[in-house]
């Protein structure tokens, strides 16, 4: 079994390292991920990220500030690698959560079916009528703003969506002969969904997955922007955003980077779980 995962992980990468978008996605990712994880080494949080100096003010982007300072003279390449652990991180990890809450739900639709799979799809149904993003505006409001509320309010928004696609992935798993015979052979329910059909579903799942963090990193983003997200003075992109936009006109570069960062590390996740999708895909395989 384990030579077998083995060689399903080496063909898809074999087939990933094909898709030259792919491997685009993957390095700049990869490239976000090293400033993150070495943000503390690179620019320190309180002095430069937080820590206002009136005196450095609007400086343009130099070699000593390369990003520029912005009306607090705080480093704006400071800010927007430090923001990018909280927009990441809560992106990545919201995003998961809600996976995997969605992942047994769906699970326990498709398998059991009958009234209990009408009345979580009816529910599912109710909460994907409104926009993503309101619902998620709509939550947020009720927490309050703060990381914890609007990492919640992602989960929730998030679990539906999710539920029904991997639901719909699931449904052409359940009725397979080797689930039959699971269940012929004595398997209790809970052993056949983890041991037979969330495995055989997973490469649907990190496709997924992958490309909904980019649109997950857009509602933080745009959370934050409408000030219900990350609060002040701690840096996130889309509050740098809303910070920056009054002085657009005189110093473009205070919205220019963070929304560089917005634009470029959805679009790299985007490319990478397009390039997932069709490495996982078995109408692909050579």
């Amino acid at each position: 079994m384990k030579k077998k995962h083995h060689g399903l992980a080496a063909e898809t990468w074999r087939r990933l390292k094909k898709s030259k978008s792919a491997m685009v996605g993957l390095v700049v990712l990869l490239i976000f991920a090293f400033f993150i994880i070495f943000a503390g080494w690179i620019a320190d949080y309180q002095t430069k990220a937080i820590g206002q100096n009136h005196t450095n003010a609007f400086q343009p982007p130099s070699l000593k500030h390369w990003f520029g300072t912005d009306e607090y003279g705080r480093d704006v390449f400071a800010r927007v690698i430090h923001g990018g652990r909280i927009s990441l991180s809560v992106g990545f990890i919201s995003t998961a959560i809600a996976m995997v809450l969605a992942c047994f739900l769906a699970a326990a639709t498709a398998y059991y079916g009958g009234l209990f799979d009408s009345i979580v799809m009816r529910i599912s149904d109710m909460f994907m009528g409104l926009p993503l993003l309101l619902l998620a505006i709509a939550i947020s409001s009720a927490l309050g703003p703060g990381i914890i509320n609007l990492s919640i309010a992602i989960i929730i928004s998030e679990i539906p969506r999710f539920t029904r696609i991997i639901r719909s992935v699931i449904l052409n798993i359940v009725g397979v002969d080797y689930i039959e015979a699971s269940r012929a052979y004595g398997s209790s329910d809970f052993t056949i969904i983890m041991a037979h059909i969330l495995p055989n579903a997973m490469g649907s799942i990190i496709v997924q997955a992958t490309m909904s963090v980019a649109a997950v990193i857009l509602t933080i983003s745009a959370l934050s922007y409408l000030g219900m997200g990350v609060q002040p003075p701690s840096p996130e992109w889309g509050s740098m955003l809303a910070d920056g936009k009054e002085f657009m006109r005189y110093s473009p570069y205070l919205v220019i980077f963070p929304g560089l960062a917005i634009a470029i590390s959805a679009l790299a996740l985007n490319l990478l779980g397009d390039g997932l999708r069709d490495a996982l895909d078995p109408k692909l395989r050579d």
